[in-house]
């Protein structure tokens, strides 16, 4: 895997941006009468730790045109140093195109976190590649990583489409591709043979390959291990024999990614993390962290570890990027963490908590 040496944009996504709903004071959504809101997206919460630390991203999105959330979308991209582009279609009416709605409970203490998907009409089904120019995206101007999740994949046939064209584009440009599968059941529910082909065209074209192992013995039909209900050790040696499928079956990937969490209650997980690089294997052994809210963890440790690829560090950095980061977005009652530079990042996976005055 090569990095192009130069090019506008450090890192790329395609995303489906919305808005996320929470109730305030971790109260349950069924009790709750005040909210806090946020723009997410899986995506952008990946680009927002390398845009935090002077790295160049843009979204490629779509947007609602006059609408209120639409702006406050842009706002926030614009406050968190994230560039993005993207057409404006009308509303369409009251019962025509909008942004997505995530209504999430937070979870506390053995009440789980449940995250409520509202996603109706949302304007991102319509996703195209001929909403871009990619001719000058990743000819002339230039992208080193294109990062992709299985959420904006799996939206509609549109979005799915979409995502492939871009990559089959960045791919013949040279710009290295990253693919975080994210399955979803509830997005996949009688659409396996819809999908599958799109994920797995999707798995051929990318460079690094992230996921657990239901990512992608669902996603991609790989056998592996029983999803959950292992210990540490056997999600491990599990992980890493299914990993040796997966570069028979897909071998233009050369990274290949997995946190491991286990969860004690909603305020306290084991973290870790497996990652094989440069024909080697990384481990982070779990080590507990204190969570104020899980959501958007995950994609803390992929822009992590592809921020600390941005950079030219060794695979060795890149898993604890990854963790640190990780870990850092479960103490935020963001989905996305904004580290102020890369001492944060070491401290944390230092386990340095002591004040800096």
């Amino acid at each position: 895997m090569e990095l192009k040496s130069n090019g506008k944009y450090d890192l790329v996504v395609v995303s489906s941006m919305g808005v996320r709903i929470t109730p305030a004071d971790r109260q349950p959504v069924s009790m709750s009468r005040l909210y806090e809101m946020q723009a997410t997206s899986a995506e952008s919460n990946v680009g927002n730790i390398s845009a935090s630390l002077g790295k160049r991203v843009k979204v490629l999105t779509k947007f609602v045109k006059d609408s209120a959330i639409a702006e406050f979308i842009k706002a926030e991209l614009r406050r968190r140093n994230l560039e993005y582009e993207g057409l404006e279609i009308p509303q369409g009416g009251p019962f025509g195109c909008r942004h997505q709605f995530n209504i999430a409970d937070s979870g506390y203490g053995r009440r789980r976190p449940v995250v409520q998907n509202d996603r109706a009409g949302e304007v991102a089904c319509t996703l195209s590649a001929q909403d871009f120019d990619l001719e000058r995206i990743f000819h002339e101007e230039g992208c080193r990583i294109l990062h992709f999740s299985g959420l904006i994949a799996s939206l509609s046939k549109e979005s799915g489409r979409c995502c492939l064209e871009i990559a089959r584009m960045a791919k013949k440009y040279g710009t290295v591709i990253s693919f975080d599968m994210n399955y979803r059941a509830s997005f996949w529910k009688g659409r396996e043979e819809e999908l599958r082909p799109v994920f797995q065209e999707l798995a051929g074209l990318s460079d690094i390959l992230i996921g657990n192992e239901e990512d992608f013995q669902l996603a991609l039909g790989i056998q592996g291990p029983e999803a959950g209900g292992l210990d540490v050790s056997g999600k491990i040696d599990g992980f890493k024999e299914m990993i040796g499928r997966i570069r028979e079956n897909y071998p233009g990937a050369s990274v290949f990614a997995t946190t491991l969490r286990t969860v004690i209650d909603a305020n306290s997980h084991q973290w870790g993390a497996i990652l094989y690089a440069k024909d080697q294997w990384f481990v982070e052994e779990q080590r507990e962290i204190a969570v104020y809210d899980r959501i958007g963890g995950g994609d803390g440790f992929v822009g992590g570890m592809l921020y600390a690829i941005l950079s030219g560090y060794p695979p060795a950095e890149w898993i604890r990027y990854g963790w640190a980061c990780g870990a850092l977005v479960a103490t935020l009652a963001t989905d996305y963490g904004q580290p102020v530079s890369e001492e944060e990042i070491r401290s944390i996976y230092e386990g340095n908590a002591r004040v800096k005055r």
